[in-house]
């Protein structure tokens, strides 16, 4: 599918960074804008810690993210410190070095070859798995082939393949949540269930809804229980079942939506913090800069729940057909937010192991009491 896309400047990036602000411990923010076909609709999200908001942008006519590769016949290899991509030149006659163009720059790559007399795209991505060192890049001509060596910015990666798509994100996810849960909130408990249902299936973890536990347990509807006994006993009910399943590795655990969902009050985010939490927020936001604004005033004013989450993932429209690009949207900032702070997964380990005591992100010591207060413990694990 055609598709075009355009990435944020690093002094964009760098004007969002106040030093106010560098002492915060959680990672960063990043906002992409997707386009998706008819009904209008579009992806934004956004993951990281509050308030620090570097940006890009990646809009796509059709999927996240943006690959318009001309060619499917290559060969990648993963090594320690680079990776090896080889191109077949299919029999072209390459005389010498400028038959060839390979521009190689950040997350993005192009190649191309001179062919009668005009040059012949024969790979086009701007969306590498992960960021290279692009003056490290080498090329040269083994035989029928275009061997190029990419040397990777963070060399403990492994990349499962040369782009970062759904299905190099599933596999390359696996290093790094490190078998740790995901909870999907937001409004719309239908949106929840069906995005934990693909990315369970993608990640191959178990695919749990609170709503099907609810209902087995009560041996009703969750309407009929709001009816029966309000909003107020499904919550605590909900969070009782947060609590059990917050032990739980390797589960994706779509949420009720809206208030009658424990996810919907901030007093009870204790065991969703045992997790990833991604927000999935339906928005009438354009573009990152308007994103990136009412995230902003999400957690400044602090009165949506949800603003407690890990990954936002803005929604403008919603139709099932896309779940897979929704789904992908959010491992591509789960992927992100780690690799800012790669003891995430072991502090969220730490903190169950604790006891979930709602102390999340600044884990106090052993034996501190939440209800003594903060001052009860100085200091935490960072």
């Amino acid at each position: 599918m055609a598709a075009t896309t355009t990435t944020t400047s690093t002094a964009l990036i760098n004007t969002l960074q106040p030093s106010s602000l560098q002492k915060l411990s959680r990672p960063k923010w990043t906002v992409t804008n997707l386009s998706l076909p008819t009904p209008p609709s579009r992806v934004l999200f956004a993951n990281g810690c509050r308030l620090r908001t570097p940006l890009t942008r990646v809009s796509s006519s059709q999927s996240f993210p943006t690959v318009p590769f001309t060619v499917k016949d290559y060969e990648f290899l993963d090594g320690s410190t680079e990776v090896e991509l080889r191109l077949q030149l299919g029999g072209r006659n390459i005389t010498n070095s400028r038959d060839i163009f390979v521009d190689a720059n950040g997350s993005s790559l192009i190649i191309k070859v001179q062919h009668s007399g005009s040059f012949v795209t024969l790979m086009e991505t701007n969306q590498l798995f992960e960021k290279i060192k692009p003056a490290e890049t080498i090329w040269y001509i083994d035989e029928d082939q275009l061997v190029i060596n990419l040397k990777k910015q963070d060399p403990d990666l492994k990349w499962p393949d040369i782009v970062e798509s759904w299905e190099s994100l599933t596999v390359g996810s696996m290093q790094l949540l490190k078998a740790t849960s995901i909870y999907i909130v937001g409004d719309s408990t239908e949106i929840n269930q069906k995005v934990a249902q693909e990315l369970a299936v993608g990640l191959g973890y178990t695919p749990l809804t609170t709503k099907e536990l609810l209902e087995a347990f009560a041996k009703q509807s969750v309407d009929s229980w709001l009816l029966a006994e309000g909003s107020e006993s499904v919550v605590e009910a909900e969070s009782a079942i947060l609590e059990s399943l917050s032990s739980h590795a390797r589960a994706v655990i779509g949420t009720l939506g809206g208030q009658h969902g424990a996810a919907g009050r901030a007093h009870k985010w204790r065991h969703l913090y045992a997790g990833f939490t991604i927000w999935l927020s339906q928005t009438d936001a354009t573009d990152e800069d308007s994103a990136k604004e009412e995230a902003r005033s999400h957690i400044q004013d602090g009165r949506v729940a949800y603003s407690n989450a890990d990954v936002v993932v803005k929604l403008q429209g919603w139709d099932v057909d896309h779940v897979k690009t929704v789904a992908q949207a959010c491992l591509s900032a789960l992927k992100q937010l780690v690799l800012s702070d790669k003891k995430l997964p072991g502090k969220k380990s730490l903190y169950i192991r604790l006891g979930c005591r709602g102390d999340w992100p600044n884990i106090k010591p052993p034996g501190w009491d939440p209800s003594a207060g903060d001052d009860a413990s100085p200091g935490g694990f960072q």
